[in-house]
């Protein structure tokens, strides 16, 4: 059987937000193009969001100045859609406000929005956006870390996990980038190291992706009754779901592309 993408997922805003696309376009420098290119500072002040926006050594160490779900799980009962350079900010698919990301002045409404709506969070806030070094914190050591990582995720592992757990377990808690049909469960750990190619692009197999409480956050709500990070280490003795992917050329990839592994 052969091995094909199921879906194709990213996430404009760091973190908080889970958009589901036909295609996308992959750059060796960046990943998926649009992915994780906007984060939300959390206290930070103005000067201090703007290095952490266009610095990469500001960020090294400084994750929990973000908005995430870890720390601030109430936000996964919205989501954030981009299109045409417009981020919108939903929820149970409302739109709430619309900004035009191009138009800085417009930051500080989606911001003072958050705001209003999530009581428990803090000023300062504000919006981020970097399009050439997204807002990616994936370590493969002490001192690198992937800007242009991209996640891919074995539906059959996935599945190996819900019949471990007797639960259903929704496949967006893990936020891929790409999820396949056709490999063993957890058969892409056997791959680190390897190289692979979809649709003529060769991609590098970096490492496993170590999970956090965020997975276990029921999709578009704040329920995390369902400990999915306990049960992974109970029930493998790791807490890992999906490895990360960089890309070593440009191109496009689609749903139904053959995956194969050199």
């Amino acid at each position: 059987m052969s091995i094909s993408i199921s879906s194709i997922n990213y996430c404009p805003v760091k973190s908080i937000s889970f958009q589901t696309i036909k295609s996308c376009e992959i750059r060796n420098n960046i990943g998926i193009v649009g992915d994780r290119i906007f984060a939300f500072s959390k206290g930070l002040d103005f000067n201090q969001a703007q290095l952490f926006e266009k610095n990469l050594d500001e960020r090294r160490g400084k994750w929990n100045k973000i908005l995430t779900l870890k720390n601030s799980p109430s936000l996964n009962k919205y989501n954030f859609i981009f299109d045409n350079n417009k981020l919108t900010l939903t929820q149970s698919n409302n739109a709430i406000i619309t900004i035009n990301s191009d138009e800085i002045d417009e930051y500080e409404l989606l911001s003072n929005k958050i705001l209003e709506l999530e009581k428990s969070l803090q000023k300062p806030l504000f919006l981020m956006k970097n399009k050439d070094t997204p807002f990616f914190d994936t370590s493969i050591s002490n001192k690198t870390v992937l800007t242009h990582s991209i996640s891919f995720l074995n539906n059959k592992s996935i599945e190996d996990f819900e019949k471990k757990t007797n639960q259903t377990i929704e496949p967006q808690r893990f936020r891929g980038n790409i999820h396949v049909d056709g490999m063993e469960a957890w058969d892409e750990r056997n791959w680190i190291g390897k190289i692979i190619k979809i649709n003529d692009i060769s991609f590098k197999v970096e490492k496993n992706i170590p999970r956090c409480v965020a997975i276990n956050l029921k999709p578009n709500t704040d329920d995390n009754s369902l400990n999915l990070l306990q049960s992974l280490k109970k029930n493998y003795n790791h807490i890992d779901m999906g490895v990360y992917l960089t890309a070593l050329e440009n191109g496009q990839v689609n749903i139904g592309d053959n995956v194969s592994v050199k």
